[in-house]
């Protein structure tokens, strides 16, 4: 089989798979018949690459595998593909990710010995639910506490192929530069002495909410009473009236 059509193939797996694409994948796409060696494959992704310079899309190499995505620099315009608001991230979630990805593995007592505050059981779950990080032990010590670490999803979705590319910790000067596509929460960067405070404020907020729902039953069942006590006066006051007419009569 020609280079040309080898090139072509995998340019329309990567478009078609909706997900990246390693080497073996794309060596299996083709039958034990047609002969095809891995510098073939080799040769078609770098012809790829090269055909992508000028483009609005690049083929990139991520932990799994290869993928086109589209430049960074048009990001602005993509954006308005969906109505969706982007995902925002608190300052707390993202120090706590930064640490596991520069620390790992590392303990929930880890990062709070770092960050100085408890980490919120709301922040791991949620780390844990978009597979970012993952379980990867137990360090040995009274209370099993469970070591954490990055996944390939983590490097997929901040595009980078090993952990070697993070940049050194010299050269982040604050969270904000870890990742230009990440939206921070600007309301809440300066207002985290805690993380528990990020879910006590919606438990307070329920809280308020029973509160303000039991005064107003309250109120209600005392407009009640009230009422069914004037009732119960007029009622005895007609009686009353009634009674001494009918002794006025006699």
């Amino acid at each position: 089989m020609q280079q040309e059509k080898i090139t072509r193939i995998i340019e329309a797996a990567l478009l078609a798979a909706g997900s990246s694409l390693n080497k073996d994948r794309m060596l299996g796409l083709f039958g034990e018949d047609e002969s095809i060696k891995p510098a073939e494959i080799k040769t078609a992704i770098e012809t790829l690459q090269q055909e992508a310079e000028g483009r609005g899309v690049e083929l990139v190499e991520v932990s799994t595998g290869y993928r086109y995505q589209a430049r960074q620099d048009y990001a602005e315009w993509i954006a308005r593909l969906w109505e969706e608001r982007p995902a925002r991230y608190s300052r707390a979630l993202l120090e706590t990710l930064s640490l596991i990805a520069y620390r790992q593995p590392a303990t929930r007592s880890d990062i709070e010995q770092v960050r100085g505050v408890s980490v919120s059981s709301s922040i791991v779950k949620t780390l844990l639910e978009r597979e970012w990080v993952r379980v990867v032990g137990h360090r040995d010590v009274p209370g099993k506490p469970a070591l954490y670490a990055t996944t390939k999803q983590f490097l997929d979705y901040f595009g980078l192929k090993s952990l070697d590319e993070l940049p050194s910790l010299a050269e982040i000067q604050d969270l904000d530069n870890l990742n230009p596509e990440l939206q921070f929460d600007q309301d809440t960067v300066n207002e985290l002495p805690s993380d528990e405070e990020e879910s006590s404020d919606e438990d307070q907020t329920h809280a308020e909410t029973n509160v303000d729902e039991e005064i107003e039953r309250s109120e209600e069942d005392d407009l009640s009473d009230k009422a069914l006590t004037e009732q119960e006066i007029a009622e005895e006051q007609k009686d009353l009236e009634e009674e001494i007419a009918l002794r006025s009569v006699d």
